[in-house]
């Protein structure tokens, strides 16, 4: 069974860094992007961060980038959101995905979703 379980989120105020983490099992995710994407309420799941299988890729959303860095640890199964300067607009649920293939933005192109993990920027 494949589990994504993202963990990291909290409260924290505008200005701060946050790292939030994925760890990936029941199968192997060789040749698969994992990505971050989140979702405020009222408003539509938004792509944040994909990084490629080998880890040589990455690509951000607009609204994050410069902010972010993500990573994986391909033999550990996990892979992290470093955010930095955040503001109170980022405050969302945050998701892991996986798509086989190449990174995706689209979230429907995703089939394998955590929980998802709470932040909330104050200002």
């Amino acid at each position: 069974q494949v589990q994504l379980v993202e963990s990291g989120g909290g409260l924290v105020q505008a200005g701060d860094s946050l790292k939030l983490s994925c760890a990936a099992s029941g199968r192997t995710f060789n040749n698969y992007a994992m990505s971050w994407f989140r979702q405020a309420p009222g408003k539509e799941r938004e792509f944040v961060a994909g990084i490629s299988w080998t880890g040589g890729t990455a690509e951000y959303g607009d609204s994050v980038r410069g902010r972010v860095i993500i990573s994986r640890d391909k033999i550990a199964n996990m892979v992290i959101l470093d955010m930095n300067s955040l503001k109170p607009e980022d405050t969302a649920v945050y998701y892991c995905a996986a798509a086989s293939g190449p990174i995706q933005t689209l979230a429907y192109r995703y089939r394998f979703w955590g929980q998802g993990t709470q932040v909330t920027v104050s200002s």
